[in-house]
């Protein structure tokens, strides 16, 4: 019970590595807030609660400000605090310079860095007036290696990566600590939607190759992310911060 009687802020914690981190912060003690930006994922959640743990959907959209303090002021009335911070909800991209639009930039960054602006700049005076906090960033290996045709995701989880330094850097006599996780490619719905629509008859091969990618022979898997965010999220790190983890089966290191 590594969460026991803490509070949490999931975003995006309704499907893929934020469902993960749900469940094994729920299964840890802890009282998970999930903020989706709508509520078709509420009853799949609560299903798969483990028994005894507690979760609560909230309906916002990260990119507005005012639907972020409005969600988290609710949620400062219900427990009077905000232990942890999880930074998980983001949208992908694919495309180059050239051929990524204005209009898809802009929504790439809206979510992925203004989202998680919005939640740091609501949720730290919480912290702060409760002594303190931990913040977790979903960064990506995108963001430390170059990837084929993700220029705007790139840049938005590079952003995110600094984010987490500067945080980390701004707050640590405040008792909050910051740091990130840069995952490389996870099995996630995500992915089997994407392989279906690009490549129709070709799953099964296209799956393969993906996995591949990564030296280990495999993509990860959502509850290894989570394991590494609920270490990190525990007072087990609470000597780590300013410090991002890839979690990527050799992905930077053995292919470059």
């Amino acid at each position: 019970m590594k969460l026991q009687n803490k509070t949490a802020v999931v975003t995006g914690g309704g499907s893929g590595i934020g469902k993960a981190i749900t469940e094994r912060f729920c299964a840890e003690g802890a009282i998970v807030h999930v903020l989706e930006v709508d509520n078709s994922k509420e009853d799949e959640i609560v299903q798969e609660v483990p028994s005894g743990g507690r979760v609560l959907l909230h309906v916002c959209d990260v990119a507005n400000q005012a639907s972020v303090k409005k969600v988290i002021d609710q949620i400062i009335d219900q427990s009077g605090k905000i232990d942890v911070l999880v930074n998980n909800a983001g949208v992908a991209h694919i495309g180059t310079a050239e051929t990524t639009s204005e209009e898809e930039f802009d929504r790439v960054f809206n979510v992925n860095v203004k989202g998680v602006y919005n939640c740091l700049h609501i949720v730290i005076p919480h912290m702060k007036k409760s002594g303190g906090g931990t913040i977790l960033n979903m960064a990506s290996v995108a963001a430390l290696v170059a990837v084929p045709e993700r220029f705007a995701y790139s840049a938005t989880k590079g952003a995110v990566l600094t984010m987490t330094y500067q945080v980390a850097r701004d707050f640590v006599h405040d008792k909050i600590r910051c740091n990130s996780i840069s995952p490389a490619r996870v099995h996630t719905p995500f992915v089997d939607g994407y392989i279906a629509k690009t490549y129709p008859g070709k799953e099964k091969e296209m799956f393969e190759k993906l996995s591949a990618t990564q030296p280990i022979g495999r993509m990860a898997r959502p509850d290894e992310i989570a394991g590494l965010a609920l270490y990190l999220c525990s007072d087990e790190a609470e000597f780590i911060t300013g410090t991002d983890y890839p979690i990527d089966g050799g992905f930077i290191k053995l292919n470059t």
